[in-house]
């Protein structure tokens, strides 16, 4: 396999732009296809059957698209990714779990953990912190408004902090420490959780994948080392909309930003996607 070949990254929507961030900023010369599946989402709500299609989906475009690795920037595709029924010329990584850093920060092993229902429902970020310390006791909180309103632009409103209040309201109240943000559009919402949930240490895993990755690559002799790399943004609607939502948490200059209604790509993946 190529070294020159892109990083995959794919998720719901803009949310995995934390992901692509710390790719972006751990590993510049490398090139990345980005897809956030902006016309569907959120998947949090969505059935088993249908995220799978979806992911299905996806996964096909990026083996045209001759990825080298691809990474499952949400949690809840990331939980169900053993469930795939086809396999890929690539390697598939998941988001970290944060539990590690999790455990290193909480002092009084209590810890939250901010999901959707579908990562919520599947119990692994409660059974490996269990596993790993029995003392903690975890509190896991299920947010189901969050990544609607992120990908609407409500990163700093008076309806994200209605909503942050009502979730994180309980983890204050259960005096945890350590809050795991298990996902990745929640990390664009650090300002309202830290506001409400006062001293607790916030854990983003997006830097804990982005080092899987590099790694991986690196034990794979597959890391591009020279010259500056391509970011080309996909998403399936609502191009402008993403493009303002990545200029608040990000630099964009360099970044391709391209509409890519996935429907249409599989009827003409070369016209949708030349």
């Amino acid at each position: 396999m190529d070294s020159n070949l892109p990083i995959g990254v794919f998720d719901s929507g803009v949310g995995g732009l934390t992901v692509f961030r710390q790719l972006r900023n751990m590993l510049p010369t490398e090139n990345i296809i980005y897809f956030g599946d902006s016309k569907r989402n959120p998947y949090g709500p969505r059935s088993e059957a249908e995220i799978l299609q979806y992911v299905d989906e996806i996964l096909s475009f990026m083996q045209d698209n001759h990825v080298k690795v691809a990474v499952s920037a949400c949690n809840t595709i990331t939980v169900l990714l053993e469930k795939l029924e086809h396999t890929y010329p690539f390697e598939i990584v998941g988001m970290g779990r944060g539990v590690l850093s999790a455990l290193g920060m909480t002092k009084n092993n209590r810890i939250g953990v901010l999901a959707t229902e579908t990562t919520i429902r599947s119990g692994k970020h409660v059974s490996e912190v269990v596993t790993r310390n029995p003392e903690v006791k975890v509190f896991p909180i299920a947010c189901p408004k969050f990544a609607s309103l992120v990908e609407n632009e409500h990163l700093d409103d008076e309806a994200i902090e209605t909503a942050a209040i009502d979730y994180i309201s309980p983890l204050k109240d259960a005096k945890v420490d350590a809050v795991i943000l298990a996902c990745t559009h929640y990390p664009m919402l650090t300002p309202v959780i830290s506001k409400i949930i006062g001293q607790a240490y916030l854990v983003d895993p997006a830097e804990e994948t982005a080092i899987t990755v590099k790694n991986l690559l690196e034990k794979a002799g597959l890391l591009r080392t020279n010259g500056q790399g391509y970011s080309r943004l996909c998403f399936s609607a609502n191009v402008d909309k993403v493009r303002r939502i990545a200029n608040k948490i990000m630099d964009i200059t360099n970044c391709e930003f391209e509409l890519l209604d996935m429907a249409s790509y599989k009827e003409h993946p070369a016209k949708v996607y030349a």
